[in-house]
């Protein structure tokens, strides 16, 4: 199978190649690392760099099995390459190998090995390898397809005609965005047994194992509430009321720890509100989003109701992808789905379905009209006439936005 590029990652990644810095790609399992690292390699064989001091190991296959400790895997790579001159180590899902951490460490002193890892827990770096490789590492988060990769994997892997954006977008809605699921043609069930597969293989390998976590029945309720409630502000303590008139008990501290546990597999991620006119996170009314909107599809199948969280899911990855830091913004008593700050730059977004009732175009572009300052502000929906341009706020086709170069 032919590899297609995803230039958003390899154009960060390409400027460290052979810097002293360990190149850690984290994401939710099989939203591409793996092809990415096969990219890497051969980015690295177009340098001419010869194939015998390239070593990538995917520790999701049982290949590697018997050499999945931090001894046993030095002493393959001791074996393997050349003794003497530059090296280059890919490791896959690195955190299944034991005591992964003395490897790094140890491969990093020796000071001759360029190190490229990944992995599907955001704690990869944390306790003892983060002390060991201090200020010598970059982290790159990696996610499942844009929609512009989405249509380039259609162009590759399918007859379609992808030029037809809006249907494209619709079915990139229901599907989602895992690589896996564009590589072959697939029809809507077939694609949402796959994800759903995807889903539950991330629950028992990432979380239930990792944690030890022995409800394994309310750690999956607990999960499907998050999911079914993406885009809608919720809190431990409301999910534990649900579960109780669910009758079902479970402490509300409980109930933080599985969110946690799911944050760390990316599954979903929490995103704190802001206050745009005193400038400071406040500490309730957070909202949680998908790793990939697909699970949602998967799980519960499509509904008009789930629909608005689904695209403010949708924008919030692509602006994640972009490198941008994204809170929810609270002005007022007003609420403005995103802001999204990446440096010097700010852009406010408003996501809805359709604003095609004056009632609903007044609420959603009032909370934008009371911001003072002169970022850009976008009104993103599905309205076949979007693209006017009212006091200065952009109303955009949503695949437009995804689509857009710049902001």
């Amino acid at each position: 199978m032919s590899l297609i590029d995803r230039p958003l990652y390899l154009e960060r990644i390409e400027p460290f190649i052979d810097a002293p810095v360990v190149k850690v790609l984290t994401g939710l399992r099989r939203s591409g690392k793996s092809r990415l690292l096969e990219l890497v390699a051969q980015r690295l064989r177009d340098r001419g760099i010869p194939q015998e001091r390239i070593v990538h190991l995917n520790f999701d296959s049982l290949e590697w099995a018997s050499i999945a400790s931090a001894q046993a895997l030095h002493g393959y790579l001791t074996a393997t390459l050349p003794s003497q001159g530059r090296v280059y180590v890919l490791l896959d899902e690195v955190q299944e190998v034991c005591e992964w951490e003395r490897l790094v460490n140890s491969l990093m002193s020796e000071s001759r090995a360029d190190l490229y890892i990944t992995g599907s827990n955001s704690r990869l770096l944390s306790g003892e390898l983060a002390t060991y490789i201090a200020g010598r590492y970059v982290s790159i988060e990696v996610w499942p397809l844009s929609f512009r990769e989405y249509l380039q994997f259609g162009t590759a892997y399918s007859n379609r005609d992808v030029g037809r954006t809006g249907e494209e977008f619709m079915r990139f809605l229901r599907y989602g965005g895992f690589p896996g699921v564009h590589v072959v043609s697939l029809d809507e069930a077939d694609a949402r047994s796959m994800v759903t597969d995807i889903y539950r293989s991330t629950l028992v390998r990432d979380v239930l194992t990792r944690h030890a976590i022995r409800d394994a029945d309310m750690f999956e309720r607990v999960a499907a509430f998050a999911i079914d409630n993406v885009g809608n502000p919720f809190s431990a303590r409301r999910v534990a009321e649900f579960m109780k008139s669910q009758r079902r008990t479970i402490r509300h501290e409980t109930v933080l720890n599985y969110l946690s546990a799911l944050t760390e597999a990316f599954l979903i991620s929490r995103v704190p509100r802001y206050d745009i006119r005193g400038r400071a996170l406040l500490a309730t009314g957070e909202k949680h989003y998908l790793g990939d909107h697909g699970i949602v599809h998967a799980l519960f199948g499509y509904s008009d109701q789930r629909l608005p969280g689904v695209l403010e899911n949708i924008v919030w990855l692509e602006l994640r992808r972009r490198g941008y830091d994204v809170t929810v913004g609270k002005i007022g008593p007003a609420e403005v789905d995103f802001v999204a700050r990446r440096q010097e730059d700010t852009i406010y977004v408003q996501v809805a379905t359709t604003i095609a009732a004056a009632e609903t175009r007044r609420r959603e572009y009032a909370p934008l009209e009371a911001i003072a300052d002169n970022h850009p502000k976008y009104i993103l929906t599905l309205d076949p006439l979007a693209g006017d341009r009212t006091g200065g706020i952009h109303h955009l086709p949503l695949p437009d936005f995804l689509l857009s170069d710049t902001y």
